[in-house]
């Protein structure tokens, strides 16, 4: 894949990909649900949804360390966690500070 062009389907996956890591992550999924609010049930409803992906690649990117585990975890680079960020975010979420 081009390192800087990432189509929202590709995205996409790399959310809920992210998403299906976390969850393995007992102590930080937890985390993730005290944080958003949301309990398992709605997590399982929202996983398509490209605004919860944005919130689990948000979480994510709190620690490098956390970027790094589920990139490797994933087999993918730690930049396309951002970059399917930026995506699912659409030109609202891109910012360059």
């Amino acid at each position: 894949m081009d390192r800087f062009i990432m189509q929202h389907d590709a995205a996409q996956v790399t959310g809920i990909r992210a998403l299906g890591w976390l969850a393995a992550q007992d102590e930080l999924f937890d985390a993730f649900l005290a944080s958003s609010g949301a309990d398992v049930a709605q997590v399982r409803a929202a996983a398509a949804d490209p605004a919860f992906l944005c919130a689990v690649l948000d979480f994510l990117s709190q620690r490098d360390d956390w970027v790094l585990d589920c990139a490797a975890a994933l087999g993918v680079a730690p930049q396309e966690i951002g970059l399917a960020r930026a995506v699912l975010g659409g030109r609202g979420g891109m910012h360059w500070t």
